[in-house]
């Protein structure tokens, strides 16, 4: 541990920013360098203390480490709580106003080198006290700080903070069966964790339990169990501390129990995200003596599912973050309308979240800000003065001016279904005859791109591309009939929605018919090697990375052998249902798995992928290479033998992206 104590919060963090955006200005001749997109971010978030009065915060060091830093807002000044020469803070929260809970990782190491586990630590804010809790490896970090008889297993890890008003904290602990499968989870303890002696009591379970949720006493209150295709949900009684199950239901099929908790507010109201009235899923309160949702929705979003994440302190539910086709606030609380309305107005163009303090009184607000071209900026916000202060910027080299703009657009796919999609132009107001790169996410069963500055589109853009990134059918988020439209659809329908996207932005006039590129990564790469198998006339070449190219693979037991970290219960019953079933469905997964048409793929194809991928092995890459290299002269090859499922090394990042640069420049030629 460094001896210094006190630094100031404006050199530490680089918060020198004024409030005012970067005005517009003429695009220079020369483009944005890609380490500006790719590099590491150069502020690591920051975390209110529970009476607000202080905030913790992730800052770099000269030597490129994170490191953990309290400031004392009143004062301004900046204490140095903990800092390593060879690791860097990742996870970190407040235990109460005086102690937080940290893990570590090393940023300056690939996947495939990282041999340590993130361990778990403790500190007091001023840097005292400090206690390993949990095993990062065999070793301890620091002298006289490791208790040999309570230090806990290396699997230990953190969750959401409880109430803050303590020094204890729950953390939890999976445990793995003895089918000889080392990804699958039999169940998840609960540990009660006193962060100044490293003691900890486990929590009795109801069974398998495979999901916790603590209630705004910081109390374990919810458990979800599940066996082999059942899962169950379980309330401990604050009276009795008994469980009883409030629901059961298919846990692979999805919208079988009809909600999904998120969290309880101060009253111990439980609520919920439910589809039981709609298409897509609104926020509500649940029932626990009936074991039904209730009432009306408190927020809806139509033609969106609700993934509200709760906003309150100790007294009061105050709100919510929701995404729609961006992220928002929804604010129940009228004082607190009016607060977001203040920061809104001198935060113009912003999406401003905001984050609230447990303690009422609490006289600080934390506000995350950004933009379509403006990556995460953070403030505080005084209530009492209305005052916003500059803390911290994720992305200090990241030019406004230079980025481009985005617009959510909607298209028909030639079913009808509505597809949703992020357009990404570049800068300087060109929308017309513009080479296209389609960007699809991977997954596929998550929320596609919402609005908000990214690197890749971003990066994209800058090179003079038109990004569009659709949510296919099969894209959670957009309701119910949008996501099981994509069961079994995988190279089918799902794929149709990419082409009919390409086109729909051919007939806008926004891309130019003869360039036009499909890319992406994981189910993105997957698409990719369909794309140019069932629409060559379309797409003129491909980039995928970490993509899955062999579906049969995913089914047997060689998907294992090969170092996939895939669950073996989801193998037997959520991917039949899903993706299809090896047997009933077997003629269709052979005519939709790339590595069965390999010798289609006639466009140029870059291909990547991580030689320590444990989600989609490496042999799925080499795979498909080896069949389509023997045909097409143009698929290219490059493997960063450390990474894992994407490049964790700014260099990897960068070398890949400057490699991207290139392929796309070659077949599809920017905008100059």
């Amino acid at each position: 541990m460094p001896s210094l104590r006190h630094i100031c919060l404006f050199l530490l963090l680089g918060a020198g920013m004024g409030l005012a955006l970067a005005a517009p200005a003429p695009m220079p001749a020369s483009r944005v360098p890609v380490d500006v997109f790719f590099a590491h971010a150069s502020f690591g978030g920051a975390v209110l203390s529970p009476n607000g009065k202080s905030l913790a915060a992730r800052g770099v060091a000269k030597n490129g480490r994170q490191v953990l830093v309290v400031i004392d807002l009143a004062t301004r000044d900046g204490t140095l709580a903990a800092a390593y020469n060879d690791a860097d803070i990742r996870q970190f929260q407040w235990v109460n106003d005086e102690r937080l809970v940290y893990t570590l990782g090393d940023r300056q190491l690939a996947e495939g080198q990282r041999v340590l586990a993130p361990g778990l630590y403790a500190v007091n804010r001023d840097g005292s006290k400090p206690l390993q809790l949990a095993e990062r490896d065999a070793s301890f970090v620091r002298e006289g700080s490791r208790l040999k008889n309570n230090i806990l297993p290396w699997h230990t890890y953190l969750m959401a903070p409880g109430a803050q008003d303590t020094d204890f904290i729950y953390v939890s602990s999976p445990a793995w069966d003895d089918s000889g499968y080392g990804n699958n989870i039999e169940h998840v303890d609960l540990l009660r964790l006193n962060t100044l002696t490293g003691s900890a009591q486990a929590v009795p379970r109801p069974g398998n339990t495979m999901e916790w949720l603590l209630d705004q006493k910081g109390q374990p209150r919810l458990a979800t169990t599940r066996k082999k295709d059942v899962a169950s949900v379980y309330y401990r009684d604050p009276a009795t501390d008994a469980w009883r199950i409030v629901a059961s239901y298919d846990a692979y099929l999805p919208d079988a129990a009809g909600f999904e908790p998120i969290g309880f507010g101060p009253d111990g109201a439980l609520y919920v995200t439910s589809t039981q009235h709609s298409d897509t899923a609104s926020l509500r309160r649940f029932d626990l003596v009936t074991g039904q949702v209730t009432g009306q929705a408190l927020i809806a979003a139509p033609g969106f599912d609700v993934d509200a994440e709760l906003v309150g302190n100790r007294a009061t539910m105050l709100g919510a973050r929701i995404s729609t086709d961006a992220r928002s606030m929804v604010w129940f609380d009228p004082a607190m309308q009016a607060t977001q309305a203040a920061i809104d107005q001198a935060l113009p163009g912003m999406v401003n979240l905001v984050t609230v303090a447990a303690d009422p009184a609490a006289p600080w607000l934390l506000v995350e800000s950004f933009s379509d071209k403006v990556p995460s900026r953070y403030f505080l916000y005084k209530r009492a003065t209305r005052e916003l202060s500059p803390v911290g910027n994720s992305h200090a080299a990241i030019d406004p001016a230079r980025m481009g703009s985005q617009e959510m657009v909607h298209y028909k796919a030639r079913d009808g279904l509505v597809i949703p999609a992020l357009l990404t132009l570049p800068a300087g107001g060109v929308r017309k005859g513009l080479p296209l790169v389609v960007l699809v996410h991977g997954g596929p069963w998550v929320r596609g791109a919402t609005w908000g500055w990214d690197a890749q589109s971003q990066f994209l853009a800058s090179r003079g591309y038109a990004v569009l990134e659709p949510s296919f059918r099969g894209s959670t988020g957009l309701g119910h009939r949008h996501f099981s439209a994509g069961f079994k659809q995988w190279g089918l329908a799902m794929q149709d929605d990419l082409a009919d996207g390409a086109r729909w932005a051919i007939a806008q006039g926004v891309a130019d018919p003869a360039r036009i590129c499909i890319a992406g990564a994981s189910y993105g790469g997957y698409a990719v090697l369909m794309g140019l198998i069932n629409d060559p006339a379309l797409y003129k070449c491909g980039v995928e990375w970490a993509g899955v190219t062999d579906l049969a693979l995913m089914y047997n037991d060689a998907w294992f052998t090969a170092g996939s970290d895939a669950d073996d219960n989801s193998r037997k019953y959520g991917m039949p249902r899903l993706l299809g079933d090896p047997v009933a469905d077997a003629v269709q997964l052979k005519a939709t798995s790339p590595v069965e048409q390999a010798a289609r793929i006639t466009q140029p194809l870059l291909m990547a992928y991580g030689g320590a991928d444990r989600r989609v092995p490496i042999v799925h890459g080499r795979r498909l290479y080896s069949k389509a290299k023997a045909t097409n002269a143009r698929v290219e090859w490059i493997e960063y033998g450390n990474e894992g499922h994407g490049w964790g090394l700014p260099a990897n990042r960068i070398d890949f992206w400057t490699r991207v640069e290139k392929f796309l420049d070659k077949n599809i030629g920017a905008a100059q």
